[in-house]
């Protein structure tokens, strides 16, 4: 495993981006779509990527922030925070960069009176001009549904 691909590539992404998110609330309910944007800048000295996005649900507006931060070993840390999944919490996150420059970083979350559940959340570049962040639930048993998939292209201005 290398982090070549995006060590190389935060300027790349670095911007303003416009796209369309899809959200879902379970694996048997049709997706909630809307418009999104988000924000990308380089973090620490480069070493990292700053994220925010936004779009709506049902007409409410919604935002998020993730801070991604890689190193020379390949691994990735994240932190991430949502103003409708995480209900005003941080979650942390570990992870990696694929071969193809995919960066995945999975957390967990509680969901009492159960255990915890896992969350994963992946950053895809996506040609020259695009990227893709989905997020999936994941169930105690190993079971990986899909949440959030935003596709993203750069903002033309």
């Amino acid at each position: 495993m290398t982090v070549e691909p995006f060590d190389r590539r935060p300027a790349h992404l670095t911007g303003e981006w416009v796209g369309e998110s899809r959200l879902w609330l379970s694996p048997d309910q049709p997706a909630r779509v809307s418009d999104t944007t988000a924000t990308i800048t380089p973090a620490a000295r480069d070493q990292g990527l700053l994220v925010h996005y936004t779009w709506e649900d049902e007409g409410a507006p919604q935002a998020g922030v993730i801070l991604v931060q890689y190193t020379r070993k390949g691994v990735v840390t994240a932190a991430w925070t949502d103003a409708w999944h995480m209900s005003g919490t941080v979650m942390f996150c570990r992870g990696a960069i694929d071969g193809k420059g995919q960066i995945v970083v999975d957390g967990s979350y509680a969901a009492p009176p159960g255990p915890d559940w896992g969350w994963r959340i992946g950053l895809e570049p996506a040609g020259d001009d695009g990227f893709i962040l989905r997020m999936f639930n994941m169930t105690p048993e190993g079971e990986i549904h899909p949440a959030v998939e935003a596709r993203y292209t750069r903002k033309r201005t």
